[in-house]
C-alpha cells in the first residue's frame, strides 16, 4: 500500500474518531469533503489564559506521506503569539520535521514523530496558547512584547479574542 493511501486511511480514521468522541477545546472537520488532506479546525482559547473565550480558526494541511512527516497548521483568525508567525503559521517543536534540529535548539525527541495524531497536535497548540515559548520565537515582536510590555501584549491578545468572537 502506498504512503498516500496509508495517509488517507489514517486521516479518515482520525477524523471519524474525533467526530465520534469530540474533545473539549477544539473542533475539526474537512475544508472540502473531497480532500482528506486539508482540515479546518477551531481552537477554543484555553480557560484562565489570555486567549480565554476566543474561537481561533486554522487550517491543518497534511502531506501525502503523513504520518511520516508533520502537517502544517496556520491560523486564519488573527493571532498574536510568540510561537505564531505573522502569516498565522504555528511554530512548535512537534510540527518540525523528524530528526536532529539543524539549528541545535531542539532535541530529536521533541520534534515530529509518527505517533502524533491530530488530537495530540491540537492539544499541543492549546498548551502553546497557555504557555508561550519566547526562547525561540516565530514572532519576535510578540515575544519581545510578551517579555517586556505585558500590558500591551494583553491588550493586543484581547483584541484578537474579541475579533474571533465577532467572526464566530
Amino acid at each position: 500500500m502506498g504512503s498516500a493511501s496509508q495517509a488517507n486511511l489514517l486521516l479518515q480514521k482520525q477524523l471519524k474518531d474525533l467526530c465520534k468522541r469530540p474533545l473539549d477545546g477544539f473542533s475539526a472537520g474537512l475544508v472540502d469533503d473531497s480532500n482528506i488532506y486539508e482540515w479546518s479546525v477551531t481552537i477554543i482559547g484555553p480557560p484562565d489564559t489570555l486567549y480565554d473565550g476566543g474561537y481561533f480558526n486554522a487550517i491543518m494541511s497534511f502531506p501525502p506521506n503523513y504520518p511520516n512527516s508533520p502537517p502544517s497548521v496556520r491560523f486564519t483568525s488573527e493571532m498574536w503569539h510568540p510561537n505564531v508567525y505573522s502569516n498565522g503559521k504555528v511554530c512548535i517543536s512537534i510540527l518540525h520535521p523528524p530528526g536532529e534540529d539543524p539549528n541545535g535548539y531542539e532535541l530529536a525527541s521533541e520534534r515530529w514523530t509518527p505517533v502524533h495524531t491530530v488530537e495530540s497536535i491540537l492539544l499541543s497548540i492549546i498548551s502553546m496558547l497557555s504557555s508561550p515559548n519566547d526562547e525561540s520565537p516565530a514572532n519576535i515582536d510578540a515575544a519581545k512584547q510578551w517579555r517586556d510590555k505585558k500590558d500591551e501584549f494583553k491588550k493586543k491578545v484581547s483584541r484578537c479574542v474579541r475579533r474571533s468572537q465577532e467572526m464566530f
